[in-house]
Order: C-alpha cells, then sequence, then structure tokens
C-alpha cells in the first residue's frame, strides 16, 4: 500500500478510520478543529493540518465531516486543497450528503485535476473501529480500483453503485430503512412490554425469525438491552440523515409517509431538547415522543 492518506474529521467515525489507516501505515495527515483531536494517539506521529499543507503531503484525501459544506470550506480559498496542483489526487467524501451537491463538488476537483468519490458509508462508529465498514460508491471504476488498498485499511466492502453521486444517494435511502425501522422497532418493543412480554425474549425470537434486522441482531442487544444506550451517533445526526432523505423523495416526486414521518418524529425529538442525545436513548422515552407528535 503506497498512497500517503490524510484525513479530515476526527469524530466518532473519522478517529477509527484514521487509526486503521495509521496502523496500516498510509497515514500521512489528519486534522479536526476540535482541539482535543490533537491528543489522539496517532495525530502525535502525523502531520496535522488540513489545507495546503495536507493536500501536499497527500495522494488521497479522506473527509469524514458532518456535511458537503465542510468539504467545500476545505477545498476552496486561496490556502484550500484545489490552491495546490497536485494532479491525480483522490478525494473520498464520507459525508452524508445531497447527491446534487456531492455532483457540484466532483465536478470542481476535476476541474483542478483531482478524482472525487463519494463514499456513502454503513458499519457505524463500531465498524469503523473494527475497519469492517461498507462503502456505496459513485464515481470512476478505475479511480475505485486505485484506492482499494486505501479502503482495504478500513472497510470490508466497497461496492461501486453508479456514476457521481450514486453512493450518497443510495446512503440516503439506506437510512431510510434504518432509521425508520429503529423506530419500528422500538414501538414494537414497547408495545411488548406493555403487554407484560419480556423485551429480552422478544428480541430472540425476533433474531429467530422474519423480523430480524441489524436494529434487533445488533441495536437492541448491545446498546439498549445491555442499558449502556452507547449507539455513538446523537438523535440530531438521525434527524439530518431524515430530513436529507425526506426532501430527497419530495424532489424526486416519490411518495415517502414512512419517510416523512420517521423525520417528523425525529424533528420532535429535537425540539424536546435531544439533540445531543445518543439515540438509543429514545427508546425508553418513546412514549414521550409519541404523544407529543
Amino acid at each position: 500500500m503506497e498512497s500517503s492518506v490524510g484525513v479530515i474529521g476526527l469524530g466518532q467515525m473519522g478517529r477509527g478510520i484514521a487509526s486503521n489507516l495509521f496502523r496500516a501505515g498510509v497515514l500521512k495527515a489528519a486534522f479536526d478543529p476540535a482541539p482535543a483531536a490533537r491528543d489522539l494517539p496517532f495525530c502525535r506521529d502525523v502531520l496535522f493540518a488540513a489545507g495546503r499543507e495536507m493536500a501536499a503531503a497527500c495522494d488521497v484525501i479522506v473527509f469524514v465531516v458532518p456535511t458537503s459544506k465542510e468539504i467545500a470550506a476545505n477545498l476552496d480559498g486561496p490556502d484550500g486543497i484545489l490552491s495546490v496542483a497536485r494532479p491525480g489526487q483522490v478525494i473520498l467524501d464520507l459525508t452524508t450528503s445531497d447527491p446534487a451537491r456531492t455532483r457540484e463538488l466532483a465536478q470542481r476537483a476535476a476541474a483542478a485535476g483531482r478524482a472525487y468519490l463519494d463514499c456513502g458509508m454503513t458499519g457505524g462508529a463500531a465498524g469503523a473501529d473494527a475497519g469492517t465498514l461498507t462503502l456505496m460508491i459513485g464515481g470512476d471504476a478505475a479511480v475505485l480500483e486505485r484506492v482499494r488498498p486505501v479502503l482495504a485499511a478500513f472497510t470490508r466492502k466497497a461496492a461501486l453503485v453508479g456514476p457521481s453521486g450514486a453512493g450518497h444517494t443510495l446512503k440516503l435511502i439506506h437510512n431510510m430503512v434504518v432509521h425508520t425501522n429503529f423506530l419500528v422497532m422500538s414501538e414494537a418493543g414497547r408495545l411488548a412490554e406493555a403487554s407484560g412480554l419480556d423485551l429480552a425474549a422478544v428480541v430472540d425470537v425476533f433474531n429467530a425469525g422474519n423480523a430480524r434486522s441489524f436494529i434487533s441482531e445488533v441495536r437492541f442487544p448491545n446498546h439498549i438491552l445491555s442499558g449502556r444506550f452507547d449507539g455513538r451517533s446523537t438523535v440530531s445526526n438521525l434527524a439530518k440523515d431524515l430530513a436529507m432523505a425526506a426532501a430527497f423523495a419530495d424532489q424526486r416526486g416519490e411518495t415517502a409517509p414512512y419517510t416523512h414521518l420517521t423525520a417528523d418524529l425525529l424533528q420532535r425529538a429535537m425540539a424536546l431538547g435531544w439533540a445531543a442525545d445518543d439515540f438509543t436513548t429514545i427508546y425508553p422515552r418513546l412514549a414521550e415522543l409519541i404523544d407529543g407528535a
């Protein structure tokens, strides 16, 4: 693996990705505006910088930031990434973003001699830590093949699903399923408990039958039945994801009532002041959320 890699964004997902790249011996630079990021173990051994400095040092730059807005801010300006001539550099966009905005960024990168892959990711923070993420990728197949050795450091599967924007399109659709499923599984669990059933037994039966899902197999046993409520993603993240998915469906002229209902419930959770809470804490407070909807 010969490429030198930089990672921008060292939050719950980015720190695991960067750590795996460091262990693979390819992490050259890392950056996050949070002061505490400097104290991450791998940051002491690599260049801690973004913009021109990272662009000059790295063949591949990985963005693990909240939205396209943060990517644009890092690309633009006299000290931005695109201010450095670096033909063939590859930008990997691991955000959850509007596909149209993603295509705009890809076009700007191409005009500056860069390749751009939008990489919707699934597997959560635990998958980032373990290096077992799945990526749904939009862009050029030849570019993907070039960076597969880099992706191998933190993924189990990296699938090309179409041209630029396709990865982020699928990620929005993926989130429609996952987040809606979390709420309906929570509704089922609360109803089961109210009916005198043991939640652990319910989950066990679901996982042996047709109601099983990632939510029943992983989220409930590991983060709810355990009492830890540590899914490592916030209510605000889910609300952002579903708002984007609902808007995308509207733009396409597709009816998506379950997605809109889930988006509305998550906005209600935001209004209740739960934005920064781990999303798994919705489960014990579901009645408050539903009653206020």
